[in-house]
């Protein structure tokens, strides 16, 4: 039996796609779009975003994904096979590295997310304690070993499991159910005296802001990182998906449903915060300081609002890490043979020495802005030079094409070998002139 044949795949389309969905959906599409879109121009930010999506969903995410189905194998394996000269031939390195290294630091604040949500079913979160107090309490440095322990025991079960018996049936489950969860969260926020303004504030674009070249390079910069666009994630993903399906179709999948969760995210979080008169902060402690303070106030339901909070904050958590890992995972597997609970066990117990030492809250902060500053845009970059400039046009165009009942689009090709792959080179360029903008 071939290797090929051997080799571990998604059994179906809906199984792929919410896959690569979950792998997408992530808890910045919570703390960091709402808060963009608030400081950005409410409306007259969606617009730029969406457009950003648009050109990086039908052009990035595609191209990942045929990439790794192409080599049939992870990043590093991709690129040798693509470029297949001595000295760069093993570039790919860079971002498998650096999916690991943003796994381990994701471990970290998904067992912050563990811990709220513990803390929900106790009623600590919604209790006396003071939330900024609370949230110290575990970011402290090693303050909180023992949740990264539990997310990261999570991780092995599922990727002991393989692709399709845990990667896939996992997120059969958990990405539905985090779109009903926050669906049922925006559709209660309706009721809450005050709301009105926030959705005001969202959907009203203030034309102003259009003009502000900040908010087309945040929006790229959001769009960018939140498609997971890394040269790492898609591809391996995309390595185990059948010949059959349409990449194209999948990537629109994708846009659609990342865009879909940030926009849900932001009718539930902007509208709380408006009604009850909260700053919307940045980063972290937007979900862990502000909305447990919204959910203090908001009486007896406070407590089950936030357990459906935390709830969906796991199960896109948990998505994410395990495509994280999947890259390195892949990696022992395919280059030193290892079997796969072997290479799961390592990966993730080096996950865990590195994590062990980035809980404090300062520290996994500059951890992962230097992860995704400097090392995944590259990471993008490099997958996307390896796709449109060192493959020959006639190969990534058929590869492109496969599983699809309509003729590939002219423009795409063009346009991703120069729009693309240029603003893979912008983010880079933009990301360490403002320190980040994703």
């Amino acid at each position: 039996m071939s290797t090929e044949n051997r080799r571990d795949g998604f059994t179906s389309r809906l199984g792929f796609t919410l896959a690569a969905v979950g792998s997408a959906v992530g808890m910045s599409n919570v703390w960091a779009f709402p808060y963009r879109t608030a400081t950005y121009g409410g409306g007259a930010y969606l617009l730029p975003y969406i457009i950003c999506v648009i050109v990086l969903g039908s052009t990035g995410i595609v191209e990942e994904i045929s990439f790794g189905r192409w080599a049939k194998t992870g990043p590093l394996g991709a690129m040798q096979k693509a470029i297949d000269k001595p000295g760069i031939k093993h570039i790919g390195i860079i971002p498998v590295l650096s999916s690991f290294a943003m796994a381990a630091g994701y471990a970290v604040i998904m067992g912050w997310g563990i811990r709220y949500l513990v803390g929900a079913f106790t009623g600590q979160v919604t209790g006396d304690v003071d939330p900024g107090a609370y949230f110290g309490a575990i970011t402290g440095e090693f303050g909180s070993i023992p949740w990264h322990v539990a997310a990261l025991i999570l991780a092995i079960i599922a990727g002991v499991a393989g692709v399709a018996r845990g990667i896939e049936k996992i997120n059969k489950v958990v990405m539905p159910l985090f779109y009903i969860l926050f669906i049922g969260m925006a559709i209660y926020m309706l009721t809450i005296p005050g709301s009105s303004e926030g959705y005001k504030y969202l959907f009203i674009p203030r034309a102003e802001m259009l003009l502000n070249p900040k908010t087309w390079v945040y929006a790229l910069g959001q769009a960018f990182f939140s498609l997971s666009l890394a040269g790492n994630g898609s591809v391996i993903y995309g390595s185990y998906l059948s010949r059959k399906e349409d990449a194209v179709l999948a990537a629109r999948n994708v846009a659609i449903f990342d865009t879909l969760a940030a926009v849900l995210a932001s009718l539930v979080i902007i509208p709380a915060v408006f009604a009850f008169h909260k700053d919307l902060g940045a980063g972290p402690a937007l979900m862990f300081i502000t909305l447990p303070a919204i959910f203090r106030e908001m009486g007896a339901f406070g407590q089950i609002f936030a357990i459906i909070f935390f709830l969906a904050i796991f199960f896109a958590a948990i998505s994410s890490l395990m495509n994280l890992f999947e890259a390195p995972i892949e990696m022992l597997q395919d280059k030193l043979h290892m079997k796969r609970p072997v290479a799961v066990a390592l990966v993730v117990g080096l996950g865990f020495l590195v994590g062990v030492f980035l809980e404090s809250g300062d520290v996994i902060g500059n951890w992962m802005d230097l992860i995704s500053i400097y090392f995944c845009p590259v990471g993008a970059l490099l997958a996307g030079i390896c796709f449109y400039w060192v493959l020959d046009r006639k190969t990534a165009e058929a590869e492109m094409s496969l599983g699809r009942d309509k003729p590939l689009p002219k423009w795409m090709y063009p346009v991703g070998k120069y729009v693309y792959c240029g603003i893979a080179i912008a983010v880079i360029v933009l990301g360490i002139a403002l320190g980040g903008i994703g």
